[in-house]
């Protein structure tokens, strides 16, 4: 019988879940290592080997640790589930004119989920993973707040778990900085873990080339997307588009358009087919409805609510004011905010704690 019970730890063969597992191993859980794989990246043709959590060395770096310190390890195939959720998802929202956040549904909607599942049949009380992100109860509630090391805060995507989901999460590395994990990984043994690289991309996108990505896996994709206008605010036709999917809200690079100064894209309307292109302060915006709201801290929220809130992962954050609308919230900011882009995600911060999140709209 172990002394804090039975956890299932998702292990990417990356430094962070490792540490995870061995550290709870270390304290007296019983660890239970599991390895999901997602996405097999050599169907789609790609230009790079697969990456993360998708990469069977990485398969290969979790097993040897579980096998070396004596606890069971399984890999998990939920490629169908993923598919189904995630990339279907992905496709769908640019093909929608928006830009999607596949790593928020990944966890939101499958890596959870698809853990849990897995909990109940091995009865494991806890799930654990290596996000850089804390979990506590307070009152009767299930928070997540930020992790201590705001370089590497991951709270921002995790804002889609829901209370059950949560009462069952350890998140054991929200409370230490990267130095320190990598130390710890130097200390359990594995010097080559604390050097290792980690990966940034999208797990079914390792090349980043999501361009690419929609072209290879999206039958007839030329035909439901040809190329039309670049246009200016006014309706004024600019040039010619390559397909709007192939574009993003404020991006500037990659446009194959020159006017002798700076152009964003500050809009796109795939039922027009068109691009509309303007100046940096075209982005500019104070307010935004976000929809699909998940809420963590309070079951829901007062109107007239003061929050700070994140428009993407890397954001610093704004200050502004959630109002309730039919369709969501509503979100006021003090000042203005550059580059909202509807599909991302809008998370909403009371200090750490995270209040809740939902998706932009517009």
């Amino acid at each position: 019988m172990s002394k804090h019970g039975k956890v299932l730890v998702a292990m990417s063969g990356g430094i962070d879940s490792t540490v995870v597992a061995l550290m709870l191993h270390e304290q007296g859980y019983e660890v239970i290592g599991i390895t999901m794989k997602t996405w097999d990246y050599a169907t789609s043709g790609g230009s790079k080997k697969e990456t993360g959590c998708c990469n069977l060395d990485s398969f290969n770096d979790a097993r040897a640790a579980a096998v070396h310190h004596g606890f069971p390890h399984f890999i998990l195939d939920i490629r169908d589930e993923f598919g189904d959720a995630v990339i279907d998802n992905f496709v769908d929202e640019y093909l929608a004119g928006r830009t999607p956040n596949p790593c928020v549904m990944c966890n939101t909607h499958i890596k959870w989920r698809a853990l849990l599942k897995r909990a109940n049949s091995m009865d494991c009380e806890f799930i654990a993973t290596g996000h850089y992100a804390n979990v506590r109860q307070e009152n009767d509630r299930f928070l997540i707040s930020k992790g201590i090391d705001e370089t590497k805060d991951q709270s921002y995507v995790l804002w889609g778990l829901q209370q059950d989901l949560l009462s069952r999460t350890l998140l054991p590395i929200g409370g230490y900085r990267k130095t320190a994990i990598r130390q710890m990984a130097h200390d359990f043994g594995y010097p080559e873990l604390a050097k290792k690289s980690e990966s940034y991309e999208i797990c079914f996108v390792p090349d980043n080339d999501y361009r690419g990505f929609l072209k290879r896996n999206v039958e007839g994709l030329e035909d439901k997307v040809k190329g039309g206008h670049f246009i200016d605010k006014s309706g004024k036709i600019l040039g010619e588009h390559k397909g709007y999917p192939f574009y993003t809200i404020g991006q500037r690079k990659g446009l194959d358009i020159t006017f002798g100064k700076p152009v964003f894209v500050t809009g796109i309307d795939p039922i027009k087919n068109t691009v509309v292109l303007g100046d940096e302060e075209d982005l500019m915006k104070n307010d935004m409805m976000v929809a699909k709201v998940n809420y963590i801290k309070y079951p829901g929220v007062e109107d007239g609510m003061e929050a700070n809130v994140k428009i993407r992962y890397k954001d610093n954050g704004s200050n502004g004011v959630l109002h309730h609308d039919q369709n969501g919230l509503r979100v006021s900011f003090y000042e203005n905010v550059k580059g909202i882009a509807p599909g991302q995600s809008a998370v909403f911060y009371e200090g750490d704690d995270v209040i809740g999140g939902g998706i932009i709209q517009r």
